[in-house]
């Protein structure tokens, strides 16, 4: 059996602007509608600030910049300025949401000069125009300097397409290659200072032997080749900020961006959260960017050895669960870079996590399990239309694809969905993957 994998990189597209001018709502109308993953338990729901598209032939990943919380509720210039200037330093195009209403703000002048000063590849979008007496005045934002403006109202979707038009012609031409090397690649990605230098730190100098170092993919980023138990890991090193009481304004938008980089190379994304300081929104954000885009997941609860008595160690425990309910069962590991508790672990659990990625099930071995486990409860009807299940094949891994054969299956709750994806999980391993189940008519 032959099956696809997905392992590569596509151009990355950074949605930004001062606070209410739209810039989710442009990306959820550029992503495909509302994108807010909530699920059936207590708990956070987790904005998805991540979305892969495809426009005419062209591959894009699509930040939301505005799902990153600015450092404060109404944001003094210079956070407006440094996010702007992160953001679009980060990305291969930048796309700087103005809002028609209000006129060019002075907040939106500091945005656009800082754009400017990044040297990088950008678009002026106008939103809100929604009539034509809103259209009318899109000329005023010539002042910014930013080239000429796309009027769009992200509300209505109206002109979406001809952003989208102008977003592939700016974008770099990528050339699309088969993947030929095929050793585990595992991102060490986070928040600032939670430990993950530390972490690249023991993994390369203590317990591993270096192989060569190349230069990564990643702009600040090194991608290390090293050994384990026979086995050639590639560690991507996205550390890059590294020192307390050198963070600047929007650093928790750089980390994120950063992030997205480096997860885009990867198979495997380890998350490190500070355990002492206990996991955070933020922390989910990045666990979310590595499962949006496919690839394996792992928790590292880093400075466990911080974590001192049986009540502190079960609110933890509890954070953990609360906070990345919607991971696939990721493995967590309760580690202390600096004292070196329980690191052994970390590259068996993502090396676990991508043989999972690859497994591949006979497709008769497939259909008698999903026999028996659909018999078990049955997709329950919708407006008298039931759902008859007649054959599945597997479509792909890394990570694992699979499409199941139904009668009618627009009747198919997205709860059943689930089941079938959590039967698959129980019976194959999938611990740590995503799985994709499409449904498809037969």
């Amino acid at each position: 059996m032959s099956v696809g994998t997905n392992r590569g990189s596509q151009p990355l597209v950074a949605i930004l602007g001062r606070p209410n001018v739209g810039k989710s709502t442009l990306f959820n109308r550029l992503v495909g509608g509302r994108v807010a993953v909530v699920e059936d338990m207590p708990g956070t729901t987790r904005d998805r600030i991540y979305g892969e598209i495809e426009w005419r032939g062209q591959g894009m990943a699509v930040v939301d910049t505005a799902g990153i919380a600015w450092r404060q509720p109404e944001p003094v210039a210079a956070d407006a300025e440094a996010q702007a200037r992160l953001a679009a330093a980060e990305a291969d195009l930048a796309l700087v949401v103005v809002d028609v209403t209000t006129g060019p703000t002075e907040l939106d002048v500091r945005v656009a000069r800082e754009v400017k000063r990044a040297g990088r590849p950008h678009l002026l979008v106008v939103n809100k125009a929604d009539t034509l007496q809103h259209r009318e005045l899109v000329s005023e934002f010539y002042s910014l300097g930013l080239g000429e403006p796309i009027a769009v109202s992200a509300m209505h979707g109206t002109a979406t397409g001809d952003l989208l038009d102008a977003i592939q012609n700016r974008l770099p031409r990528v050339e699309y290659r088969v993947e030929t090397d095929l050793r585990p690649r595992l991102a060490i990605v986070g928040r600032p200072n939670v430990g993950k230098s530390s972490l690249v730190n023991v993994l390369l100098g203590e317990t591993r032997s270096l192989v060569h170092d190349a230069p990564g993919t990643t702009r600040d980023s090194v991608d290390t080749l090293l050994e384990w138990e026979g086995q050639e890991v590639w560690i991507v090193d996205t550390a890059g900020i590294r020192r307390r009481g050198h963070i600047d304004p929007g650093v928790e938008q750089h980390s994120v961006l950063r992030a997205v980089r480096s997860i885009q190379h990867a198979d495997i994304g380890v998350v490190v959260v500070d355990a002492f300081e206990g996991p955070t929104a933020q922390d989910a954000h990045v666990a979310g960017f590595v499962l949006d885009a496919g690839k394996g997941v792992v928790i590292l609860a880093n400075k466990w050895d911080l974590v001192v008595g049986k009540e502190s160690s079960d609110r933890v425990d509890h954070h953990l669960r609360r906070i990345f309910h919607f991971l696939p069962e990721s493995p967590v590991a309760k580690i202390s870079a600096l004292t070196g508790r329980h690191v052994d672990h970390v590259l068996p659990m993502a090396l676990e996590v991508h043989r999972a990625r690859h497994v591949q099930v006979l497709t008769s071995r497939l259909n008698v399990f999903l026999r028996s486990w659909i018999g078990r409860r049955d997709p329950p009807s919708r407006r008298g239309r039931i759902a008859r299940f007649k054959y599945a094949t597997q479509s792909g891994v890394a990570p694992p694809q699979f499409t199941l054969f139904f009668s009618n299956p627009e009747s198919i709750h997205r709860s059943y969905r689930r089941y079938l994806e959590n039967g698959l999980r129980e019976e194959y391993g999938f611990n740590g993957t995503p799985v994709e189940v499409k449904l498809r008519a037969s």
